[in-house]
């Protein structure tokens, strides 16, 4: 699992002994747990979109190659080139599916550097806002503090998806980030637009992210959160893994 280099104050765990503890602590549990659920939920399209696109790439190579063999017009050599394509294929949409199986089930010791963090939820989101009026543009650079992958894809994701929810029209969501005092922080900012249009990021009846829930996310995973009507400011630990290596048997 991951420690804290720094660890901050937050009530992660509870008094045995003491029912009222143990009744808030469980409730801040459910509420994290709801934060995840919501979050993965609007990112579906988007996820599905990553992981279908390898998968129909390979279909479709595989009805050509079909094709041809029903003809008879394909010789060994291209049959060989078409087979080694599709196994290229196949691996990608192998490696891509289980990409996205890791937004379900995210590792407990899974640590990412920050640059790279923030620029894998930039591009999954990026089209998502496009299309709805908001231009996203990442200015993390060169920052290689390693923090928690999965509180840095929720809790990043979800200040995307809320700040635009709560902006008043479309315009530019600013992505920007430093390291601090052993921590790593990230800045996401809306900056408003003449000639943005926006529509919404939620189906009509839908209620917008729960802030409540996102909070307990942030309490669950040690970050600390700051927001403003067009700012959200983000503190993640430097996650250290603790897991002891396992020998594999020869």
């Amino acid at each position: 699992m991951l420690a804290l280099e720094v660890p901050l104050a937050f009530p992660v765990t509870a008094d045995a002994s003491n029912p009222a503890e143990l009744a808030s602590a469980q409730r801040q549990r459910s509420l994290a747990h709801a934060a995840r659920h919501d979050i993965l939920r609007r990112l579906a399209p988007s996820l599905r979109h990553d992981m279908v696109v390898p998968l129909q790439s390979l279909g479709m190579t595989m009805e050509a190659l079909s094709a041809r063999l029903d003809r008879g017009a394909v010789d060994s050599a291209d049959l060989h080139a078409a087979v080694s394509k599709l196994n290229r294929l196949t691996r990608k949409a192998v490696a891509s599916c289980l990409h996205v199986a890791t937004w379900m089930e995210p590792a407990e010791d899974d640590s990412v550097p920050l640059n790279e963090g923030v620029e894998e939820c930039a591009g999954l989101l990026a089209s998502s806002l496009n299309f709805r009026g908001f231009h996203l543009r990442n200015e993390v650079r060169d920052i290689p503090m390693e923090v928690s992958r999965g509180a840095l894809r929720f809790l990043l994701a979800a200040s995307l998806l809320s700040l635009a929810e709560h902006a008043p029209g479309g315009g530019e969501l600013v992505l920007s980030g430093e390291t601090a005092a052993g921590h790593a922080v990230v800045a996401v900012t809306w900056q408003p637009s003449a000639d943005a249009a926006s529509t919404q990021l939620h189906d009509a009846g839908q209620a917008t992210l729960s802030w409540t829930e996102v909070q307990a996310l942030a309490a669950l995973e040690a970050v600390e959160l700051r927001r403003s009507p067009s700012e959200i400011i983000l503190r993640f630990p430097r996650s250290v893994v603790t897991t002891p290596l396992k020998m594999v048997p020869v």
